[in-house]
C-alpha cells in the first residue's frame, strides 16, 4: 500500500484549517493503519489542559486526561484528538461520563487491543475526582 493509500482517511490532518467542533458528537476521531501490529506496544496520549462544562451549574471544569491503549490494525491521529478532545469545552458532562465517553470513542474508532482512560480533575468544592475507564484488560509496563 502506498503513502497515499494509507492516509487518505486522514482528512483534518492535512487540513490547514481547524474546524473547533462544539461537542464531542459532532468531533471526529481518525485512524491510520498501524503497521506493526505483529507485536504489543503501548501509545499515550497525555491532556493535561482537558475542560468542560459541569452539567448541573454550567462552570468550567479542569482536568488531566491520560490516554493509553495497545493498538491493533489502527493507531489514532493525533490531531484528530485534540480536536476531539477539545470538543469537550462547551460540553456538559460529570467526570465520570467524559472519561467513559472518551474511552467508547477510542475504541469505536481503532478497535484496540487494550485502552485505558485516565481523568484527574481538579478540586471543586474540596474534592478531586479521579477516574480510571478500562477496555480489554490491564495495560502492563
Amino acid at each position: 500500500m502506498n503513502k497515499k493509500q494509507r492516509f487518505s482517511d486522514l482528512t483534518l490532518l492535512s487540513g490547514s484549517e481547524n474546524k473547533y467542533p462544539n461537542s464531542p458528537d459532532d468531533a471526529q476521531l481518525e485512524a491510520f493503519d498501524n503497521i506493526y501490529q505483529d507485536r504489543d506496544y503501548v501509545i499515550t496520549f497525555d491532556c493535561p489542559e482537558y475542560t468542560s462544562l459541569c452539567p448541573v451549574t454550567n462552570q468550567p471544569d479542569f482536568g488531566h486526561i491520560i490516554i493509553r491503549y495497545v493498538p491493533d490494525k489502527k493507531c489514532i491521529e493525533s490531531k484528530s484528538l485534540k480536536l476531539f478532545l477539545f470538543s469537550f469545552r462547551n460540553h456538559n458532562t460529570f467526570h465520570e461520563e467524559s472519561a467513559n465517553s472518551i474511552l467508547d470513542a477510542l475504541v469505536k474508532a481503532c478497535a484496540p487491543r487494550k485502552a485505558e482512560v485516565i481523568g484527574k480533575f481538579r478540586p471543586r468544592g474540596g474534592i478531586a475526582i479521579n477516574v480510571k475507564a478500562t477496555y480489554g484488560g490491564k495495560i502492563d509496563e
